[in-house]
């Protein structure tokens, strides 16, 4: 096991239309006013910007987003993520059948930060635990903006053997 790689998987359940989360979550600008950890965004080219995050944990990540996929007939965003962190990120936005959106999130990433590699071994429960918190942040708050309601709980499933 690579105490540096992280697999996160998560399920995010609203009571919004599918193609009002897309563009919700398509508008990577936008996320400051919603998602408490995503202090700013700086769009840094086409399709290109840098993200600065803080979560629970005393550090702040410059994360480089590069739009790999947009694709609204599949309900596709996904991104390729450099600085910090380095990997990818993809949402997933489908109809739940009620009226609502079923988001599947999914990200494979490996920090970059010397100090957090360094620390991966003995702070690796830390790193998860403070991922889980700035992912159901970002659900109640994406959900207040689209005036709508989380529908049920969200899952987060490590998935394989190095989540």
């Amino acid at each position: 096991m690579d105490p540096n790689h992280y697999r996160f998987r998560g399920v995010w359940r609203l009571a919004a239309p599918p193609p009002a989360v897309f563009a919700a979550l398509a508008d990577v600008p936008g996320y400051p006013r919603w998602w408490p950890e995503i202090l700013s965004v700086r769009e840094t080219g086409p399709d290109r910007g840098e993200v600065l995050v803080r979560a629970l944990l005393p550090y702040r990540l410059v994360i480089g987003l590069t739009s790999v996929r947009q694709d609204r007939a599949a309900g596709v965003l996904e991104a390729a993520m450099d600085g910090d962190l380095t990997g990818w990120s993809r949402w997933t936005v489908a109809a739940d059948g009620a009226g609502g959106s079923l988001v599947l999130f999914e990200e494979d990433t490996r920090p970059a930060k010397p100090l957090l590699r360094l620390l991966a071994l003995p702070a690796r429960p830390l790193f998860r635990a403070n991922h889980a918190v700035m992912m159901r942040r970002g659900r109640h708050g994406l959900a207040a903006h689209l005036g709508a309601r989380p529908t049920g709980g969200a899952a987060r499933r490590p998935s394989g053997p190095t989540g």
